[in-house]
């Protein structure tokens, strides 16, 4: 049986959002379908080791953004003149447009200590947090629902922010909310940060060409 064309067609169409959220909220059962379809994200040795911290307090989104401006700000100082041009007009967030962050977070002591298929490849506690991300951006972009995942912050700042207890860590801040469109083309082409590479170099048969 071949693939539903429809799964291909929300991948084609994820965003990483920024400037196209609507105003609306997200309404509670639409979010709690996207996260069912993060939390059914295949897991190494059935451990799921994420939890789903969802934010929607006005102050503690406006410490978060404005804790993320400086961070940026950060970012631009630390580039050349020609890049920091090229940087400038690129939104990188849309923490208090959306109106919901959604913070998914990992717990390597979740499952133990004999976690099966962890021993050789610890890393894939955290790699199937990732999948639980995927999952859930792909079920958002296919309600119509945009995703931002926003990078520019101290881990620690974020984990105090939200209260998250010793050895569990934040991995994303999701920016989560209706959007007006999506972009066709991903924001940091359109402002040529950097261009997206072709599948032909991607793809290496039996072994790896330099």
């Amino acid at each position: 049986m071949s693939a539903e064309p429809g799964i291909y067609d929300v991948i084609r169409r994820r965003r990483d959002v920024r400037a196209e959220f609507s105003g609306d909220l997200v309404d509670d059962r639409t979010l709690l379908r996207i996260l069912d379809a993060a939390h059914r994200a295949p897991s190494v040795g059935n451990s799921q080791p994420w939890d789903f911290v969802v934010v929607r307090d006005r102050e503690t989104l406006t410490t978060f953004a404005a804790h993320v401006a400086d961070k940026r700000l950060e970012f631009r100082d630390a580039l050349p003149a020609e890049r920091a041009r090229t940087f400038e007009p690129i939104k990188i967030e849309g923490i208090t447009e959306s109106g919901t962050g959604i913070v998914v977070t990992h717990d390597d002591q979740r499952g133990g200590p004999h976690v099966l298929g962890r021993a050789s490849v610890p890393e894939t506690g955290l790699y199937s947090t990732i999948l639980a991300i995927q999952n859930l951006w792909l079920a958002a972009t296919a309600e119509g629902v945009g995703v931002g995942w926003v990078s520019f912050y101290d881990t620690p700042f974020l984990a105090d922010l939200i209260g998250l207890p010793v050895g569990v860590r934040p991995v994303a801040w999701l920016c989560v909310g209706p959007v007006d469109s999506f972009q066709e083309v991903p924001d940091l082409e359109r402002f040529g940060w950097r261009a997206r590479r072709s599948l032909e170099e991607a793809v290496h048969w039996e072994q790896f060409r330099g």
